[in-house]
């Protein structure tokens, strides 16, 4: 039976947003809301069944939803104009649920904005293991032009500083032991307690305190552009700057603390370096919703195209949740939970089809 592919990508992304899972919940949401669905595609063959939506799912190539995903975002940021500045994430997560005894995980990378809430572009490898060169294929097909792009030390390299810079762009990038001999010499910089008592007179210096998680959170801030002696540093295409974070937090008595240290193409400008940094954290909130909100480890689909396809969804229907407003406070957990249940869906679609 012959059933249109437009009809097809509908229910998903209606389903995904409405808390099915796997492909028996989403055929059963679409038999559920028929009469619903039919006001906005055809179904002349009427629903498919969940094999040949999760057969027309392992045909489709990525690159069209990635397609269908930049159109939604240049919907999102029309009239924007040239913002400047905005923060892009990139980080990588592996699909657990896509690996069995013979043959491992997909690890999706993805470039994501928390200013727009979208995935601006995603690359997926087999293993782990590839994940430099995934970053490095994803900088070619993405814009990163007035962007200020973040990755963890694992993106730290030379060449990947070098295509952001080409591309425009601006980077703050995570230090650690993969970077050793850069590592050791910023930390001993920034254990100089009188350079850190002049990067606070400088205004280079800002400090937040929060209550989060029944515990004191102190974040510190510093960034200097006095990088003169700062060795191999003319490896690193438009470096300007190096910074330092410093959370502490106390809790019931006790008191610990983490310290991270980044190098930077930004010039001094300390409100622009503390966003990137914490802003860093956008990235893995989407990861922890992926896997909270869709269940995305437990969906055992191994056929690598159709769980690539359902990644990029997801991550469609992640920004469209934070849109709609169903009328209370609800979590985004809750908004699934609420376009699923009973008759959730044909309440809320006028206001689906309304963004």
């Amino acid at each position: 039976m012959v059933h249109q592919l437009v009809d097809i990508v509908v229910i998903v992304l209606f389903a995904t947003l409405a808390n099915a899972d796997d492909w028996h919940e989403i055929e059963i949401f679409a038999r559920n809301n028929e009469e619903v669905l039919r006001r906005y595609i055809e179904l002349l063959n009427g629903v498919p069944s969940h094999d040949t939506i999760q057969r027309v799912m392992s045909s489709i190539k990525p690159e069209f939803f990635e397609g269908l995903q930049r159109l939604w975002n240049e919907m999102l940021n029309r009239g924007e104009g040239e913002k400047l500045k905005r923060i892009l994430n990139i980080d990588g997560k592996t699909m657990r649920g896509n690996a069995n005894k013979n043959q491992e995980a997909l690890h999706v990378v993805t470039a994501w904005s928390k200013e727009s809430g979208v995935c601006f572009g995603q690359k997926a490898v087999v293993g782990k293991g590839k994940e430099i060169p995934a970053i490095k294929d994803l900088l070619e097909i993405i814009s990163v032009k007035q962007q200020v792009v973040t990755i963890d030390a694992i993106g730290t390299q030379t060449d990947i500083a070098s295509k952001i810079r080409n591309g425009k762009g601006d980077y703050v990038l995570a230090v650690k032991g993969n970077q050793a001999n850069l590592h050791e010499d910023i930390r001993i910089y920034f254990e100089d307690e009188d350079f850190l008592s002049q990067m606070k007179e400088q205004e280079r210096y800002s400090r937040t305190i929060e209550k989060a998680h029944g515990q004191i959170e102190i974040r510190e801030y510093f960034q200097t552009d006095h990088i003169d002696w700062l060795s191999g540093r003319e490896q690193w295409k438009g470096l300007k700057t190096i910074g330092m974070s410093r959370n502490t937090y106390k809790k019931d008595g006790n008191e610990t603390s983490e310290t991270r240290y980044y190098i930077s193409s930004l010039p001094p400008d300390i409100a622009l370096f503390q966003a990137s940094v914490r802003g860093h954290w956008a990235v893995e909130s989407m990861h922890w919703h992926l896997d909270v909100t869709f269940r995305e480890d437990h969906n055992q689909t191994l056929e690598r195209t159709a769980a690539q396809n359902l990644n990029i969804i997801r991550k469609w229907a992640l920004s469209i949740l934070k849109l709609v407003n169903l009328g209370k406070s609800y979590s985004l957990k809750k908004k699934r939970f609420a376009l699923g249940c009973g008759c959730g869906f044909s309440k809320y679609i006028d206001t689906l089809m309304a963004l």
